[in-house]
């Protein structure tokens, strides 16, 4: 089976090389050269555990291309996904669709015999019919049917979670694509993963109401983390009473310093503005979004509160900038709104990132010192902040933290740490809800 898949940014290149280590032929066809020409060079532009190897693999075996010419891959595809970025629009929070209609537009003008065309990007209700439209304006013969198959895929995770998933949805009009589809996600079959097939509309919406759902058990814990703090109770332990629940579940019942990333802040945003489009309510949604943003400010005010109410002329180290572990994706991340706060009253950060140093330097200040060792980060600083809990975290020398600091104050906005492990050590230890 051939498969072109049009993006080779995160989505695009996952998927990419996880169907080519399904079997299928699969060629990643993307306007930006540089990046097509390292990927051809067997290089991945972005950090995901076990990408780069698998990359490698179905590339040496011939089953994984890389091409920025559309006219010599299109015209034989059997499937074409369509995995481009489609970021906030500007000003009002839709979802930017531009670079979704170029990509049919290619599909379009290239288009020759039966071709199922997939869209993959996160794109909001009706989009898939206007894929539609625009194709048939331009190729008014083409035979070809468009699907809906959203990604769920977690940075950090993504191999796994392409390669195991908990379900795969798609959304079709017609037998013929669904038959494609299913063939393609055939070797899933050996471990009984659910298929969710369905019409187009709910196809999309499935993905927006997946995610706005995560980003409300995200909100709503870090809530409960604030009311914690209030009457002295412990959010390990209400989370832990919450999520064994099996109509609630553990996961995403984590508190810190609000969610970030490439996927919730877009998709609840743009979840709302559909809504409001339809004369329909969002309001859980909406207040989902308020929550993280108060909680992003909440963890500046604790910062600053820890350093006895100002920051001015302190040292402070941060451990971790993106938005999650296992990932270089700075998208969103809490780093960005509550370091530039904390500068903007004097404070000097000095930061440790295992992977997101370079991402990170062009958002942030450039008042920020990056160390490449995270011990030299610390060295000097009058409080440590753990931002990201990367491993390699997890398991600090605390007494050589404490000894390498001119202060004690560790603010720990992901509780990685036990409060009486670090009084025992000395620390002036905060964290979040406890």
């Amino acid at each position: 089976m051939k498969v072109v898949i049009i993006g080779a940014g995160y989505v695009g290149l996952v998927s990419g090389c996880c169907f080519a280590e399904f079997g299928a032929a699969v060629t990643c066809v993307d306007v930006d050269e540089a990046r097509i020409k390292a990927l051809a060079q067997r290089r991945t532009p972005i950090y995901e555990p076990g990408l780069t190897e698998l990359l490698k693999t179905n590339a040496d075996a011939g089953r994984l291309n890389f091409t920025t010419d559309f006219a010599s891959v299109l015209p034989n595809a059997d499937l074409v996904f369509i995995a481009v970025g489609t970021p906030s629009r500007r000003g009002d929070g839709h979802a930017d669709l531009t670079y979704v209609y170029e990509a049919a537009s290619e599909v379009g003008r290239y288009l020759s015999g039966y071709t199922v065309i997939v869209g993959k990007s996160t794109v909001p209700v009706g989009t898939a019919r206007q894929i539609h439209r625009v194709i048939k304006e331009i190729n008014p013969e083409a035979e070809f049917d468009v699907a809906s198959n959203p990604e769920f895929l977690r940075e950090g995770a993504a191999i796994s979670d392409f390669m195991r998933p908990d379900r795969v949805v798609i959304g079709v009009e017609s037998g013929r694509a669904e038959s494609l589809l299913r063939e393609l996600y055939r070797p899933l079959n050996l471990i009984e993963v659910p298929m969710v097939v369905t019409d187009l509309e709910s196809a999309e919406l499935i993905k927006y109401a997946s995610n706005a759902f995560l980003a409300t058990k995200v909100s709503f814990i870090n809530e409960m983390s604030m009311l914690c703090e209030k009457v002295g109770a412990d959010i390990h332990a209400v989370a832990k009473g919450m999520g064994l629940d099996g109509r609630i579940g553990k996961k995403f019942l984590h508190p810190g310093p609000g969610y970030g990333g490439s996927c919730f802040p877009k998709d609840t945003q743009a979840l709302v503005k559909i809504a409001q489009e339809h004369q329909a309510s969002s309001r859980i949604v909406q207040a989902v979004i308020e929550v993280n943003s108060a909680q992003k400010a909440r963890m500046t005010e604790k910062i600053r509160q820890a350093l006895g109410g100002a920051e001015q002329g302190k040292r402070i180290a941060v451990l971790g900038l993106t938005f999650k572990p296992e990932t270089d994706d700075m998208r969103d991340a809490p780093s960005l709104t509550i370091l530039p706060a904390l500068m903007e009253r004097g404070a000097l950060i000095c930061a440790h990132d295992p992977q997101g140093r370079e991402a990170a330097a062009s958002l942030l200040p450039a008042g920020v010192i990056y160390r490449d060792d995270i011990y030299d980060a610390i060295r000097g600083a009058d409080a440590v902040v753990l931002m990201t809990e990367w491993n390699q975290y997890r398991g600090l020398d605390l007494a050589r933290v404490i000894d390498a600091m001119k202060g004690n104050v560790f603010v720990d906005l992901r509780n990685v740490y036990e409060l009486k492990q670090m009084s025992d050590v000395g620390f002036e230890y905060y964290s979040v809800g406890r």
